[in-house]
């Protein structure tokens, strides 16, 4: 089953440069497999590179909470360095509920 998938995030660190294309990368492998697309705005603030991202699409998760675990097995990315807050919205795909359909 397929649910809509909405993700927000915010991810900083100190200026080095190219900081978008590491999230890129990071997204890339993280949702491999699965059919979200992102959209990144970067800003430069006080020496810090900040990222929000956007995310959107569908993903076989179920909950917020399935998305977490699946953050958590990429535990060795740079991504826990680097996030600094994010919002979850995954509404589930109601075209496969056997109860909501009628006769």
């Amino acid at each position: 089953m397929r649910n809509e998938t909405y993700l927000d995030f915010c991810f900083i660190r100190e200026g080095k440069g190219n900081f978008s294309q590491e999230i890129d990368l990071i997204f890339t492998e993280i949702f491999n497999g699965k059919r979200l697309y992102w959209y990144l705005d970067e800003k430069n603030q006080d020496g810090l590179e900040i990222v929000v991202a956007k995310v959107k699409g569908m993903s076989d998760w179920n909950s917020e909470e399935a998305l977490l675990h699946h953050l958590e097995e990429h535990d060795g990315n740079p991504f826990w360095n680097y996030i600094q807050g994010y919002q979850f919205v995954i509404h589930p795909d109601m075209k496969g509920c056997q109860s909501c359909e009628t006769h």
